[in-house]
């Protein structure tokens, strides 16, 4: 299990990564501003969205990003 400043550490440069600066400290500002309760927020997440394109989509995103099953465990 990752430390807690390497989890914030990962998160803020996956924001950055794909964001940029402003649209990050805009994300920073919406969940500073809004009440926001990250698990019903994760409940919805993918509710629309059955099991089999979750997965192709995750599927995707370990391609794209270059990472084995081995990482994950």
């Amino acid at each position: 299990m990752k430390p807690d400043t390497v989890i914030r550490n990962d998160g803020m440069q996956i924001l950055l990564d794909n964001l940029g600066i402003l649209e990050t400290e805009r994300f920073i500002m919406l969940m500073k501003r809004e009440s926001f309760d990250y698990t019903k927020w994760r409940e919805n997440l993918f509710e629309d969205m059955s099991i089999e394109e979750i997965s192709a989509k995750a599927a995707r995103l370990r391609q794209r990003d270059g990472i084995g099953h081995s990482e994950y465990k």
